[in-house]
């Protein structure tokens, strides 16, 4: 099993290739991402190139029938499946190579991993703060990283 700070590092890649896609981000993370797991193999990089195309595919689009459901489940699911890779790449590593290869990533990450809020197809990209209130009772309740979306209190009784 990878250590605590290999298994946030290979979140970090994940969440760094699904917020790059469609971004001007891109191309450089692409090539980055792709050369990483290459390991100097141009016919691996050439593959994960590939890979890495059909992934921006899915994060791009419109969610399809779903619309924004769909598209949350593709970027979920994108981001999931880069994470494992990414695990999966170093924990089949030992010592010293493991050692490199999670540096390399970090590095990586540091250059080419600050893209910015991730697009949301046709509804609205946010950084930074949000205040969302609930209109007539309706109300969702998720949590996202540093975003919590839940039921207000009540208000107390008219004041004044």
């Amino acid at each position: 099993m990878l250590a605590e700070a290999m298994t946030a590092l290979a979140a970090a890649g994940g969440t760094a290739v699904v917020q790059a896609a469609g971004t001007s981000a891109w191309q450089g993370l692409q090539q980055a991402v792709a050369r990483w797991f290459g390991g100097g193999d141009e016919e691996r990089v050439r593959a994960e190139l590939d890979r890495l195309d059909r992934s921006a595919d899915a994060v791009s689009g419109d969610g399809g029938e779903d619309g924004e459901a769909g598209l949350l489940r593709s970027r979920l699911r994108e981001e999931a499946l880069w994470q494992v890779r990414f695990e999966t790449a170093l924990a089949n590593l030992g010592g010293a190579d493991q050692v490199r290869a999670a540096e390399a990533l970090r590095q990586l990450l540091r250059e080419h991993g600050s893209a910015g809020p991730a697009p949301a197809g046709d509804g609205q990209s946010i950084g930074g703060n949000v205040d969302i209130r609930a209109d007539h009772g309706s109300a969702a309740a998720l949590r996202m990283g540093d975003v919590t979306f839940g039921i207000p209190p009540r208000p107390g009784p008219p004041q004044g």
